[in-house]
C-alpha cells in the first residue's frame, strides 16, 4: 500500500500551530510550563502519536532549530562584560566545576564499566550541557531569575555556552584515530585550528565591521529594514558556522556577545525576540515528535535508568556545588532543579561527537533518546521544588526566596531610571542622573545622536520607546522611574500609553512641548509634567523684570508666584481641553488669568528688607553643545 501524500507547507505550519496554541495553555494552567507542553504538543502529533508530521520531521526540527539560534544570540545580546565581570566567580567558579565535574564522573562511570575513555568523554561534555531555553524561560515564568538560584543557574549557563567553543575545538582531536578512517577528512590539527579561527573571525568582524551596518540601516528610519539586517545578521552566521563545520548557534552566541556593548542592543532584542519565541517553541514541538519511542520501548528500562541516573547524578552534584558557594538550601534546590535535565547543546555535540568517531551512531541515538526524555522532564523538576522541595527547605520564606539587585545594575539601569530621548532637553536629565550614580538606561531613535554621544562617552541605546518589546528589554518593569524626554508629541503620547496600561507603577515624568501638550499628558494620568520653555522663560521674566528695576528678591517671588498660580491654572484646565464644548474652557481661562494678574499685583510692592541682598548678575546661560538639536 503506497504512503499518502506528502502534507504541504502549510498543512505542517497549521498542524504544529495549532498543537502548540491547544497544548501550551493547558500545560500553562496545570503548572507544567510552556516548554513541556510544547514538547507534548510533538510527542502528540509526531509519528509515534497522530502521525501528522509527514514522514520525515526532522525537516521541520532542523527549520526549527534556528530558534536555539536565535535564542543564544540573545542570550550572547546579554553577556554584557561589566555584568560577566560582576559573576565571574560563579561563571568560572560553580560554571566550571559544574562541568568538568559532571564530565569527569560521566568519564568515570563508562570507564567501571569498561567502555571506552572516548565514549565516556563525548557523552560526559553532552550531557554537563543544561537547557538554557527550559531553564532561562522557566525561571521567567515564575519570576525567579533574580533569585540566588536563579542568578547561580545564569551563570552556570553562561559558562556552559562558552565552553562549547573549547570543547569543539577538542573534540576532533579525541576522535583521531576514528577520525583518520573517513575518506577526505582534515587533519585534526587542521580541524581545530579551523575552528579557533571562525571564532576569530566573527569576533573581529563583530566588533569592528557590524556598528557601521547598523548606523546606517538605522539612518533609514525604516523599522522593517533595520529587523531584516538583524535576521539576516543570524543567518549569514548561522550559515558561516555550517560552511566550516561548526554550530550555527556558537556562532550567533558569540556575535550576540560581541554586540553586547552595542547601542543597538536594545534594538536587536526586541526586534528578534518574537521570531525566537516562535521558532523556540517550534523546536520543542519537533523534539517532541523527534524522540524515538521505537528505542524506548525496545530498552524502556535502559532509558529509564539513564535519565534517572542523568537527572539524580547531576542534580545532587549542582545542589553540593550551591551549598559550597554558600547559597541556601532552598535556593540550591532551585539551582539544581534548573539544570539537572540535559540541554539543547547536547544535540550539537552528541551530533558532532558521531561526526568525528567519537561515538558510534547507535550510542548517539540512545543518548539523544535521554538528553530528550530528560528535557520532558525538566519542567517536571521545577514543579517539584515549587510544591515540594521549597517548602520543605525554606518554611518560613517567601517562595523562590530573597530576590538581590543585579550587581551590574549600574550598566543598564534596572531598578533605576529609563530616559527616552537625549536631546536638548533630555541629555540635561540623563548627565544629572548619570553623574550622581543613577542607573539609567537611555533609548534615543535618532542614529547620529546615539552615535555623537557615544563618542562623547555617554552610553545611549538605540531604539524606538514606543514598543512594548523594547520597554521590557530596557527594564521598565523594574525601574523605579521614566523620564519622557522625546520632542513629538503623538510619539510621547503613544509611549505614555503603553507605559500606563503595561507598567502602572511606573512614575512617568514627562516633557510637554506646550500647554495643550501638558493637558494631554495630564489627561492620560501624567502627574509630573514639565513644558519644556515655562522654567526657561520664568529665568527671562525674572531678568526682565530686574532690568526694570526691581530688587532681586523681588524678581524671584514674583517668577515663584507666577510658576505655583500657572502649575495649578494647568491642572484646572486641563479637564476641559479637548472637549465639543470650548466655551467653558476659555470662560475659566479667562477667569484665571484675569485672578492670577489681580492676585500677584496685589502681592507686588516695595520690600524694604532686602536693599542690602543683591546677587550679581547671572551669566548669560547658553544652551550645552554636548547634544545639538
Amino acid at each position: 500500500m503506497s504512503a499518502g501524500p506528502e502534507p504541504s507547507f502549510l498543512q505542517q505550519a497549521c498542524v504544529y500551530l495549532g498543537a502548540a496554541v491547544v497544548s501550551v495553555p493547558i500545560a500553562k494552567r496545570l503548572g507544567l510550563g510552556s516548554v513541556l507542553g510544547y514538547l507534548i504538543a510533538g510527542a502528540v502529533i509526531g509519528p509515534w502519536g497522530f502521525k501528522l508530521t509527514g514522514a520525515n520531521p526532522d525537516d521541520v526540527r532542523h527549520f526549527a532549530e534556528f530558534g536555539v539560534v536565535m535564542m543564544l544570540f540573545l542570550v550572547g545580546l546579554e553577556l554584557r562584560p561589566s555584568r560577566v565581570w560582576s559573576l565571574r566567580v560563579p561563571i568560572l567558579g560553580m560554571g566550571g566545576l559544574q562541568v568538568v565535574m559532571t564530565a569527569a564522573l560521566v568519564l568515570g562511570m563508562t570507564m567501571g564499566f569498561g567502555l571506552d575513555w572516548r565514549l565516556g568523554l563525548g557523552a560526559g561534555l553532552a550531557l554537563a550541557m543544561s537547557s538554557t531555553a527550559i531553564a532561562i524561560q522557566s525561571l521567567q515564568e515564575r519570576g525567579l531569575l533574580g533569585s540566588g538560584g536563579g542568578q547561580a543557574a545564569f551563570s552556570v549557563l553562561v559558562f556552559q555556552d562558552i565552553s562549547v567553543i573549547p570543547i569543539l575545538a577538542l573534540l576532533p582531536l579525541v576522535g583521531t584515530a576514528a577520525k583518520a578512517a573517513v575518506p577526505g577528512a582534515p587533519p585534526a590539527w587542521q580541524q581545530a585550528l579551523l575552528v579557533l579561527g571562525a571564532v576569530g573571525g566573527v569576533i573581529v568582524a563583530g566588533r569592528y565591521g557590524l556598528r557601521p551596518v547598523f548606523r546606517w540601516m538605522a539612518g533609514t528610519h525604516l523599522r522593517e529594514l533595520f529587523t531584516a539586517t538583524a535576521l539576516l545578521l543570524v543567518v549569514g552566521i548561522a550559515l558561516l558556522m555550517e560552511a566550516v563545520g561548526l554550530s550555527a548557534a556558537l556562532g550567533t552566541f558569540l556575535a550576540g556577545v560581541v554586540l553586547a556593548e552595542s547601542e543597538y542592543r536594545h534594538e536587536l532584542e526586541s526586534d528578534l525576540e518574537p521570531f525566537k519565541g516562535l521558532l523556540l517553541g517550534l523546536f520543542f514541538i519537533a523534539v517532541g515528535a523527534g524522540i524515538d519511542f521505537g528505542l524506548i520501548a525496545r530498552k524502556p528500562g535502559l532509558v529509564a535508568a539513564l535519565v534517572g541516573a542523568l537527572i539524580l547524578l547531576k542534580g545532587a552534584l549542582l545542589y553540593i556545588l550551591g551549598r559550597g558557594f554558600r547559597i541556601d538550601p532552598a535556593q540550591a534546590a532551585l539551582f539544581a532543579c534548573a539544570l539537572a535535565a540535559g540541554g539543547e547543546f547536547a544535540f550539537v555535540l552528541l551530533g558532532f561527537c558521531t561526526q568525528n568517531g567519537v561515538l558510534t551512531g547507535e550510542n548517539a541515538a540512545l543518548l539523544v533518546a535521554v538528553v530528550a526524555m530528560s528535557l520532558a522532564a525538566a519542567p517536571l523538576l521545577f514543579v517539584l521544588h515549587e510544591k515540594v522541595l521549597s517548602p520543605w527547605l525554606m518554611p518560613c520564606s517567601a517562595r523562590g526566596g530573597p530576590r538581590r539587585e543585579q550587581d551590574d545594575v549600574h550598566s543598564d539601569g534596572e531598578g533605576g531610571v529609563i530616559v527616552a530621548g537625549f536631546g536638548r532637553f533630555g541629555h540635561i536629565v540623563g548627565r544629572m542622573l548619570r553623574a550622581n550614580h543613577v542607573p539609567t538606561t537611555v533609548l534615543d531613535l535618532d542614529p547620529d545622536q546615539v552615535d555623537l554621544l557615544r563618542k562623547l562617552g555617554i552610553q545611549v541605546f538605540y531604539g524606538d520607546a514606543s514598543r512594548l518589546d523594547l520597554l521590557h528589554a530596557a527594564g521598565a518593569e523594574r525601574a523605579k522611574l521614566f523620564v519622557l524626554a522625546i520632542d513629538q508629541r503623538e510619539k510621547s503620547l503613544e509611549i505614555v500609553q503603553t507605559l500606563r496600561h503595561e507598567f502602572p507603577r511606573l512614575r512617568i515624568l514627562a516633557r510637554a512641548i506646550d500647554r495643550q501638550h501638558a493637558y494631554e499628558l495630564i489627561q492620560l494620568g501624567v502627574t509630573d509634567v514639565y513644558r519644556e520653555t515655562f522654567g526657561t522663560s520664568l529665568e527671562m521674566g525674572v531678568d526682565a523684570l530686574r532690568a526694570m528695576g526691581f530688587r532681586a528678591i523681588q524678581a524671584r517671588r514674583a517668577a515663584q508666584s507666577f510658576q505655583e498660580r500657572d502649575e495649578a491654572s494647568v491642572r484646572e484646565l486641563a479637564p476641559l481641553w479637548g472637549k465639543t464644548d470650548e466655551g467653558e474652557y476659555f470662560q475659566t481661562a479667562r477667569k484665571i488669568v484675569a485672578s492670577m494678574e489681580d492676585e500677584i499685583r496685589k502681592e507686588s510692592g516695595p520690600f524694604h528688607s532686602d536693599r542690602g541682598w543683591e546677587p550679581p548678575p547671572a551669566p548669560k546661560r547658553v544652551e550645552s553643545v554636548a547634544a545639538p538639536g
